[in-house]
């Protein structure tokens, strides 16, 4: 029988260059010599903090460490240290190193270790911001109560390999400073008493019948969208509040994980036409209860109900108002208790992957709602809005039949309401569709200052912003988006990415690709061949377009540039000819 290879559990330490290629490519003497003495910094600090070099590949560092709060004190070394050095270089010459950590049983042969536990902390590594650590849930656990940080949390990442996916968390104190970062998952966790912020969590449904656990969801969708109208309120995002659904839950830890002083939560029971609501708001910080009541009513009274509700919370969090934001907390969506039905069955379709089926779920909803609430704004805007997806996507109608719709629909919503932000998004996509960017921008910023506090709002003025030529403030809203939403949907990555891509960070710009594919696999890809062309990293690029055709086989550069928009015409055809440079087909 084979003898046993030596094991042990080690926290592995992997380090990493990003855009390495890319600098030695513009000035090879320099790189190398810069790299060598950070190199040479490194190794210093990983033997400072009790750990062992026990690789070297290029510019990647790997090491071991016998205790992750030593291994992880040390990464935060050596970032504070090579941001300090970076400060001395000009910005192109800069290297940042991106650094994972985990904890995980490791094979010991000839002075090398391997397995698991080093692919993960490699994987990891992939995901940290340039200049920033990622970390396995292994390591939070090790160093929680130990060390004072900020982490965010990537949910669970699929990783090359490995059988099952891995919790990752990215740390989020700015290094240097002790101030907390917004490179590249900008997520703000920390709580704020100087912003009041609050996340209302998934009502439990009593009811006998699990259908009316769409009534109980698209009353907390609701709440949510009305509070997110209060300039001066951070509001959780629907999509990351229901990650808790359907789960025990303990107040103050899901608090902390969202990164909000408040949260409100509540229970659901319907029979017939009549309702029971109980709801309650939790002070976090002290686990006090600020508020509770329960409404016993008849169906009629749903929208009171839910108008007293937001008005009692931004109440008792002492949120200052203004007079156009105490009138913006009445709920507007539609006064029909039928069309609302409709209206949140179409949003539990809505929330579900963009697919075509789940897209045409939606529409068939909505139009009902409409039919039986047509003055209604919001209703108006999101059929626009299923038509404006068809005109993008080719599913139902030719491109300008849909996209005549959804000019239809979004023209009838601004005319009844020219404040409502679902009516500016949906004349801002139509607008964009059309290449009237300028009108686009104004519609856009419109429906941002009317709800602030709307994730799905600053994701979609990210996407507009920076196809219409203002990536840099698109930036601000997607970093924005990330921080309303700490659980995004992956898209979220996605449309960041891009506008970092089109705002020339780089560096940036490849990681939120790089998780946008790791997320969901097959996109992102096509914004990564496009970069790596263009930065000069053509073999890059090529491989990237071979993973692409692997697993989006019916991928045409064609089909691609028929969904995208620019201002600036040149850059369009720049990432066409990326495309078509790194071998993807035209047609």
């Amino acid at each position: 029988m084979a003898e046993r290879l030596p094991r042990k559990l080690a926290a592995i330490l992997y380090a990493d260059v990003a855009g390495y290629s890319r600098l030695t490519g513009e000035d090879e003497e320099a790189t190398h010599r810069t790299l060598s003495a950070y190199l040479d910094t490194i190794t210093a600090m990983i033997q400072e903090h009790g750990g062992t070099v026990m690789h070297f590949a290029g510019d990647a560092v790997l090491a071991d460490f016998p205790s992750v709060v030593n291994a992880f004190e040390c990464a935060v070394a050596v970032q504070r240290d090579l941001k300090a050095r970076n400060q001395t270089l000009a910005e192109e010459r800069r290297l940042q190193f991106r650094i994972g950590i985990n904890l995980g049983d490791v094979i010991v042969d000839r002075n090398e270790i391997y397995g698991d536990g080093v692919n993960v902390a490699a994987r990891l590594e992939s995901l940290a911001a340039p200049g920033g650590i990622c970390i396995s849930d292994m390591v939070r656990q090790g160093i929680e109560g130990k060390l004072d940080i900020g982490l965010k949390d990537l949910g669970e990442q699929s990783v090359k390999n490995i059988a099952r996916p891995v919790r990752a968390y990215q740390v989020l104190p700015d290094l240097a400073s002790g101030s907390k970062s917004d490179s590249v998952e900008p997520a703000q966790l920390a709580v704020s008493d100087d912003e009041p912020s609050i996340a209302v969590l998934p009502f439990d449904n009593l009811s006998d019948d699990p259908e009316q656990e769409i009534f109980a969801d698209g009353l907390v969708e609701d709440i949510i969208t009305t509070l997110s109208k209060i300039g001066g309120l951070r509001v959780i995002a629907r999509n990351s509040t229901f990650v808790f659904k359907g789960r025990p839950i303990d107040v103050r830890d899901a608090a902390k994980q969202l990164g909000v002083r408040y949260v409100l939560e509540g229970s659901v029971r319907k029979s017939t036409n009549r309702f029971r609501i109980s709801v309650q708001l939790i002070d976090a910080k002290s686990g006090s209860h600020v508020w509770a009541e329960r409404y016993d009513r008849t169906i009629d009274d749903i929208f009171a109900v839910q108008d007293e509700i937001t008005m009692v919370v931004a109440t008792e969090m002492q949120v200052r108002l203004t007079e156009g934001e105490q009138a913006r907390l009445r709920y507007t969506t539609t006064s029909n208790v039928e069309a609302w039905t409709h209206w949140v069955q179409g949003v539990s379709y809505y929330r579900k992957a963009v697919t075509e089926e789940n897209s045409a779920g939606a529409l068939a909803c909505w139009k009902r709602a409409l039919a039986l609430d047509p003055s209604s704004a919001s209703l108006n805007a999101m059929v626009s809005l299923k038509h404006y997806s068809d005109a993008r996507f080719g599913w139902w109608d030719e491109r300008e039949t849909a996209l005549g719709k959804a000019s239809t629909y979004a023209a009838r919503a601004l005319e009844l309401d020219p404040q409502n932000a679902d009516a500016n998004v949906a004349s801002s996509l139509v607008l964009l569709a059309q290449r009237r960017y300028d009108e686009a921008v104004l519609h856009v910023r419109t429906a941002l200052k009317v709800a602030p506090g709307s994730a799905d709002v600053a994701t979609f003025a990210c996407f507009v912003l920076a196809c219409s030529g203002h990536p840099a403030e698109a930036v601000s809203h997607g970093e924005r988006a990330m921080k309303l939403s700490p659980n995004y949907p992956a898209y979220y990555l996605g449309i960041l990415g891009d506008a970092y891509r089109l705002a020339g960070r780089t560096d940036e710009a490849i990681a939120a690709f790089i998780a946008h594919n790791d997320r969901s696999p097959g996109f992102g890809l096509t914004d990564l061949v496009i970069t790596y062309q263009q930065i000069g990293q053509p073999e890059e690029a090529k491989q990237t377009a071979e993973q692409l055709l692997a697993v989006r086989r019916e991928f045409t550069v064609g089909a691609w540039a028929s969904t995208q928009y620019r201002a600036d015409k040149s850059r369009l055809e720049a990432d066409i000819a990326a495309l078509l440079g790194a071998g993807l087909p035209m047609s």
